[in-house]
């Protein structure tokens, strides 16, 4: 389907801003968002633009792994930096500011990275939607004067999604993916174990063929969200059975599986 007047222009829009960039870090995730702006940018400026995935375990190696293979097969440079968000008593108590403490580590990695090579721009992957709605992580952006060039140029999620298909990029159907710590109930502080089990429990759950997975850490229970199209199954008295002795072994005391299914835009 041919691009709406007003999404062309957007897009139009964006070129414009990247145009002038003399050299740019992009915050890169592997999501569509940041993804469609590091692919957009390199199209643009060539290798004057490089990727930088934060990594720490609060990353799924799935999303690690995946995140590197789009750059691959892209031939987009990224370069991988170890974050220490954890080692932050602000992060690892699990306020409701988290992501302020997670993305200020991130921007503060960056801007050294940026200041040794003489890389005088940072962007990030927010979008309209996301200006739409307090964001911790835009609070960071402004202390590290890191653009927002999707939001700037007005791209909501479906228009990045759309320009994504139009240029036959498979992250375009992508599901969103939030961090793990996101999984964690508010206040339940974030540590590497429990990340581990999230992560393990998820991957069982994923491994049974369902799509988009949430498993909630609420302690020493965990809350098993998948999609409402995916959650009928969840009926099937075996299937309940083997995922709740998965998510045991990965280290849950107790199963519950939620019958209205994972939310989307409510909820991480």
């Amino acid at each position: 389907m041919p691009l709406s007047t007003e999404m062309d222009a957007k897009h139009r829009h964006l070129k414009t801003l990247i145009q002038v960039w003399p050299s740019a870090f992009v915050a890169y995730s592997g999501g569509v968002d940041s993804a469609f702006l590091l692919w957009t940018a390199h199209q643009i400026l060539g290798s004057k633009v490089t990727g930088i995935l934060g990594d720490s375990p609060s990353l799924p190696r799935s999303e690690h792994s995946a995140a590197l293979d789009f750059a691959r097969q892209h031939q987009l440079p990224v370069e991988v930096i170890s974050t220490q968000e954890m080692a932050d008593p602000s992060y690892a108590v699990n306020p409701p500011n988290r992501c302020f403490f997670c993305r200020s580590e991130l921007f503060k990695k960056m801007e050294l990275l940026a200041t040794q090579r003489a890389v005088p721009i940072l962007a990030y992957g927010e979008n309209a939607d996301d200006a739409l709605t307090v964001r911790a992580g835009r609070a960071a952006a402004g202390n590290f004067h890191v653009v927002a060039p999707l939001r700037e140029a007005g791209l909501t999620k479906e228009d990045i999604r759309a320009l994504a298909r139009e240029a036959g990029l498979e992250i375009a159907e992508k599901p969103a993916s939030p961090c793990l710590s996101s999984r964690l109930a508010p206040g339940l502080a974030v540590t590497p174990d429990r990340l581990a089990s999230i992560e393990q429990a998820e991957t069982a759950v994923r491994a049974r063929g369902f799509r988009i997975v949430r498993v909630r850490h609420l302690g020493s229970k965990a809350l098993l969200q998948v999609s409402p199209e995916e959650t009928p199954r969840l009926l099937e008295p075996s299937l309940r059975e083997d995922l709740s002795r998965e998510l045991m072994a990965a280290g849950f005391a107790q199963v519950e599986f939620d019958p209205a299914g994972y939310q989307g835009a409510g909820l991480l």
